[in-house]
Order: structure tokens, then sequence, then C-alpha cells
């Protein structure tokens, strides 16, 4: 991939498999992941929908919401898997494939943050809102008056 071709990817299974990849391995640790996840999630859902992902089952969470057991809902993306929420419909019609393997592994990829989002905000029509991006001014402090000595302050 070349990270600085100006012209945008085509949405094709790879290139937004590789996007989708790039955002989930950065909202891992972003500061606040929730729109790197929607836009994960949105992705993935289309994919499904468009047939360029198949959901194959349920796993077991490795970390479940308040130390209860919780399922995701395994997905194929061309050679890449995730993980995304389970729909009451999921649990419905997917068979339940147990723990995690640990040693399945998704192919490395390289590709920018900032790319794999354009390719996913354009396949998936989300815009970020800039709330967190707008800077935040702490309110001025007023400063004490001092009074000569003797002087009321009243």
């Amino acid at each position: 991939m070349n990270s600085h071709s100006s012209a945008p990817l085509p949405p094709s299974i790879l290139n937004l498999s590789h996007a989708i990849f790039t955002v989930n391995r950065h909202a891992k640790t972003a500061i606040n992941p929730k729109f790197l996840y929607k836009l994960k999630r949105e992705a993935i859902e289309k994919m499904v929908q468009e047939g360029k992902a198949k959901k194959v089952g349920l796993h077991f969470s490795d970390n479940p919401k308040y130390s209860q057991q919780q399922s995701d809902v395994l997905v194929q993306c061309g050679d890449y898997s995730f993980h995304i929420p389970p729909t009451k419909e999921d649990f419905k019609t997917l068979p339940h494939l147990g723990k995690l393997d640990r040693y399945t592994r998704n192919p490395k990829c390289q590709m920018p943050l900032n790319q794999a989002k354009q390719l996913l905000q354009t396949y998936t029509g989300l815009r970020e809102m800039n709330s967190s991006r707008t800077l935040r001014r702490k309110p001025r402090t007023e400063r004490p008056i001092f009074k000569r000595l003797g002087d009321s302050y009243h």
C-alpha cells in the first residue's frame, strides 16, 4: 500500500479488511475509541449485507462486561477475522464456537490510520464529530486583588 498516494482506495474486500484491521488496532489504545469501534462495526455490517463478509459464529468474549459471560460474533472478511457485538438474531441463527482460538491471528498490514478512517468513512457514510478535537480552554481564573494595608475589602 502506498501511503503517499492521493487517490482514494477502492472499497475492495482486501482494502476494507486492511482498513478495519488498522482501525481496530488503533481503537484498542485510543483515548476515545467509541467512533473507531462504531466505524469498524458499521463497515463490517455493510460488508456482510453486500456479501463481502460472512458471520461465522459466536465466541466467548475475552473481556466480558461486569465479569459475566458474554459472546461476540466472529466475522470473516477475506483473510481477516474480526469480532463485533451480537444481535438477538445472531444468538438464534449462529452456531456457538466456544472459546476463542488464541493461535489464529490476522495477517499484518501497513495502512495509515487516516487512510483507513477515510476509506471506511467513505464506505459507510459515517462522519466523526469534532467535539473531542476542539480545544477546550480553561476558564480564566481571577487574580487576587491586593489592597494596601489598612484598606477595606468591602
